[in-house]
């Protein structure tokens, strides 16, 4: 996968689409430094990430970067409320994350009991919306999302899809949002696909 040149403005909301193992996923994870480029650059909020060591870039991505992964990765023990706080503490955000937390929730129309409930005793809907409150904690300026809806029917999908843009909105968060779902694009502000990004020298 080849992609000669990307810009994205601040506050952008794009949809990014194309067909299941297109590689959309790759890229996602190089824009979130998880892996590296062969060659050339990714400069994000003017610094240059590629050249960044491994560690340097868990911290970069900490700070400035929140990524919903596909399976919420959410450890599933830990209740909803400590989950936030492992991407506060990794953000170096030590401010009145409990509270914070419980403003994300309830903007997310959680009920505030849910800050105590173990993450693996919820609902897949739940698990999604705390994954973007967990994303959300540290006031990134990027939001990545990978497939959020997949396991969502469609009144679940569209409540859900209507919340994450209005946050986004509040936050003036740029937004790169990955599905292959090309329904979902009416929620974004742009959208590309992959196919007229890249060029391909293997499926990735």
């Amino acid at each position: 996968m080849t992609l000669p040149e990307w810009t994205v403005e601040k506050g952008e909301r794009i949809f990014l689409h194309g067909p299941s193992g297109s590689g959309k996923t790759t890229l996602l994870n190089m824009l979130a430094g998880v892996l590296n480029a062969d060659s050339g650059d990714i400069t994000l909020l003017g610094e240059d990430f590629s050249s960044l060591s491994s560690g340097k870039r868990d911290g970069f991505r900490a700070r400035h970067i929140g990524v919903v992964f596909q399976q919420f990765n959410l450890v599933p023990h830990l209740s909803v409320l400590k989950n936030i706080e492992l991407a506060a503490y990794f953000g170096g955000n030590k401010g009145n994350i409990e509270s914070k937390a419980g403003g994300l929730i309830n903007a997310l129309k959680l009920p505030a009991e849910v800050l105590t409930q173990s993450a693996k005793s919820l609902s897949v809907g739940q698990q999604q919306r705390v994954a973007i409150a967990r994303a959300l904690i540290n006031e990134p300026e990027i939001l990545l999302v990978d497939e959020p809806t997949s396991a969502l029917d469609t009144d679940a999908r569209d409540a859900f899809m209507t919340l994450l843009i209005d946050l986004c909105k509040q936050h003036h968060t740029t937004l790169i949002f990955v599905s292959h779902d090309k329904s979902l694009a009416q929620y974004l502000s742009s959208s590309v696909s992959l196919q007229s990004l890249c060029s391909f020298s293997e499926v990735a």
